[in-house]
């Protein structure tokens, strides 16, 4: 029957990953404490939004739906390559074109869920990134509790014993702790900024990878369709037997060499913005009004060959 079922276990670097090798597997595959269905994601969501330091809780909150989302795909790839192994094992019994193709689809679509692991472990580095600002924010809280207790007993003690020595010393004490609250929330601003562009160039670019290599997989899996012959056929009527092993073996190798040699660089789906679009338009309009500007002074027009043997003569035209 030909079967074919399987990839290569022991593949060559791509050039993706050559060009940005891959990352360390993702946490949440290991480590499950509190099981992988719905009631340990409600459970991780509720208990980050309720614990920690409140600066940093809504993000804490993100992080852990994050985990929850990795948690799902992981889910999606495991059950993806038991579908494959499934199609496959369905297909053994039909005819030699059925058979061949199934199974080959089922290699396509075992792929499909070797890609979704991988990017699992390329998501995790966007969730990664934003834990480090999550961890900032909780860094920064204890600052900003110290200058707000400062300030309140200042207050209390303003209303209590507005002569009191100790209020010259809060006062010295607050200004310690303006200023060190100060450093942290520059500090905390400008690690905000940096990691949210760190984080999500590393899923967008785990996105257009994961994308585009699904989209040459349909391609060549819609190739392999081609093979199948569905004239319909008379009862007691033969098919024509099937040669499109040698066919069908050389599209997964060519799947398999598309998939390899991609890189970002070669990435099909190019952004097109139209705002940048607008603002060269209106570039040009102003150099054009710039170049037909009318400065109060005549010119002189040439006009090369006139219609009529009559003169002609032509005034320019003042805005």
């Amino acid at each position: 029957m030909h079967r074919t079922y399987s990839l290569r276990q022991s593949r060559a670097p791509t050039a993706a990953q050559l060009q940005s090798p891959p990352p360390p597997p993702s946490s949440t595959k290991s480590g499950r404490f509190f099981g992988k269905g719905s009631l340990g994601h409600t459970f991780r969501r509720t208990t980050a939004g309720s614990l920690g330091p409140e600066l940093a809780r809504k993000l804490a909150v993100l992080v852990k739906m994050e985990k929850n989302v990795m948690r799902d795909i992981e889910l999606v790839a495991r059950e993806r390559r038991e579908v494959a192994k499934q199609l496959s094992s369905w297909g053994e019994d039909g005819d030699d074109d059925v058979s061949d193709v199934t199974d080959k689809l089922g290699v396509l679509i075992y792929e499909i869920g070797e890609l979704e692991d991988q990017f699992i472990d390329k998501y995790d580095q966007y969730r990664i990134t934003l834990k480090s600002v999550r961890n900032i924010e909780a860094s920064v809280q204890p600052s900003r509790e110290r200058k707000q207790k400062i300030t309140d007993s200042i207050a209390q003690l303003k209303y209590k014993d507005p002569n009191s020595d100790r209020i010259i010393v809060l006062e010295q004490e607050l200004v310690r702790a303006e200023a060190e609250s100060l450093v942290a929330e520059a500090q905390l601003s400008n690690i905000t900024r940096d990691k949210i562009k760190a984080a999500f160039n590393y899923q967008f670019d785990a996105l257009r990878e994961h994308s585009e290599k699904l989209a040459l997989i349909a391609g060549y899996g819609k190739s392999l369709l081609e093979l199948l012959d569905d004239t319909p056929v008379t009862p007691g009527e033969t098919r024509p037997s099937y040669d499109g092993y040698e066919a069908s073996k050389q599209i997964i190798i060519d799947c398999e060499n598309a998939l390899a040699n991609w890189t970002l660089d070669q990435a099909v789906v190019k952004p097109t913005l139209s705002i940048r679009q607008l603002q060269e338009s209106e570039y040009d309009d102003e150099e054009e009004e710039e170049e037909g500007h009318w400065d109060g002074e005549e010119e002189e027009v040439e006009v090369a060959e006139p219609t009529t043997e009559a003169e002609v003569v032509v005034e320019p035209v003042k805005a």
